[in-house]
């Protein structure tokens, strides 16, 4: 009898493509190298302002589901976080019961029916993008507006009490080391399960500028605040040319970098012309004030840019340590980039942190490492029928959900 393929289920918080942006990346680039391991993926997105990418996601997808996000609930009603209640969908539940594959949940965000006893039998994976709770505390603290800073309050506490449905994942997969060690101190099943990125095959970055580089999601209350200190504290001071990145700038920003001959802001600007700055620029500098999973603007500034200038929460346990310049605050910053402005990026130096990331951040390897984990359960009979759903009618759906509670 053949072996039948592999088959897994993801669930995403968004359509994952184009993949422009910190989580969506990691989805993206995870379906892709499980296709490429042999692994069937049923890829089931919540869709809210994206596109439905359905030609690009065929291409590495069994199936595609979408399911309406529904943005209109009141987040302050009720104790399930609003970014899990607003993806609360019944059609998802109905579908993932259509066989008995593994289900790999993208973040809290999706994890509405984790608990749900209609699955107590599936092996679940949670795949934790953060640590969902801090992240949320940082952005209220990093807010200006009221509205949004008391919304990001209110759901950094539910978050932090809703955690707990964890307890129903055969294995959580963490996105970085410091925040598998969170995760080891209450559950079970924890695994470190490194970014999966577009840095595919890492290229010697010939072309040669002398500017600085920050760039990021610059409509993110993080990336904005930390360009507007590294402006303040170290590029207004500079007598290089800097480059402020990324798209959908808050007015504040776009005044700031207008004060000073030597900053310019580019928007509305696509993934390859980021990556093509990030590849010309003399120094890669990246700040946060927030340690929170790890950034992936850093690990793609790594594979595709020359020397990168951080600070010490860029990269505190994500493992990325060794291959970066640490300044410990903004004086440090600007002294360690006067003294890598005047080095050659060289071929020893690229060599020398290529076979790093390779070792430690290869997609390919990640799979199999995530794969070595999960077990699944799917048999001829099984897969043949797999368009027949485990739940007859939403009636039989309707009394299981009776017994649901996290």
């Amino acid at each position: 009898m053949p072996t039948l393929p592999r088959k897994i289920h993801i669930v995403a918080f968004d359509v994952p493509y184009p993949a422009d942006y910190g989580g969506v990346i990691d989805i993206f680039y995870k379906v892709k190298a499980l296709f490429h391991s042999g692994v069937k993926v049923d890829l089931h997105m919540y869709h809210y302002g994206r596109k439905k990418s359905t030609q690009k996601l065929k291409k590495y997808c069994n199936k595609l589901y979408y399911y309406k996000r529904r943005t209109f609930k009141n987040p302050f009603i009720g104790s399930t976080p609003y970014i899990v209640n607003s993806r609360n969908g019944d059609a998802l539940l109905i579908n993932l019961c259509k066989d008995k594959s593994p289900i790999l949940f993208e973040g809290l965000h999706t994890t509405y029916h984790l608990a749900n006893p209609i699955l107590k039998d599936r092996f679940k994976i949670v795949r934790t993008h953060n640590i969902e709770h801090h992240y949320y505390k940082q952005l209220e603290k990093s807010e200006l507006r009221y509205f949004k800073k008391y919304f990001f309050r209110i759901e950094a506490e539910k978050l932090r009490k809703y955690e707990s449905v964890l307890k129903h994942a055969n294995l959580i997969a963490a996105i970085s080391p410091n925040d598998e060690q969170h995760f080891l101190k209450k559950y079970k099943n924890v695994m470190y399960l490194p970014a999966f990125h577009s840095n595919e095959k890492m290229q010697f970055p010939e072309i040669k500028e002398d500017y600085l580089l920050y760039h990021g999601n610059l409509a993110v209350p993080e990336n904005y605040i930390a360009a507007i200190q590294l402006i303040k504290n170290v590029f207004s001071k500079s007598t290089v040319k800097c480059i402020i990145a990324g798209n959908n700038p808050p007015k504040e920003l776009e005044k700031l970098c207008a004060l000073y001959p030597n900053i310019e802001l580019k928007t509305n600007i696509s993934t390859n012309q980021i990556h093509k700055l990030i590849e010309a620029a003399r120094i890669n500098v990246l700040y946060t004030n927030q340690n929170t999973g790890i950034k992936l603007k850093l690990l793609n500034a790594l594979s595709r840019g020359k020397f990168a200038v951080v600070n010490p929460l860029m990269v505190e346990g994500t493992g990325l340590e060794n291959i970066c310049i640490v300044g410990n605050n903004f004086n440090k910053i600007e002294k360690k980039i006067d003294e890598y402005m005047l080095l050659d990026y060289t071929v020893a130096y690229f060599e020398n942190r290529k076979d790093y990331l390779e070792a430690n951040f290869s997609n390919k390897s990640s799979a199999i490492k995530l794969l070595e984990q999960v077990k699944f359960k799917e048999d001829e009979e099984g897969e043949r029928k797999s368009d027949k759903p485990i739940l007859k009618n939403l009636s039989q759906f309707s009394l299981f959900l009776s017994f649901f509670s996290v």
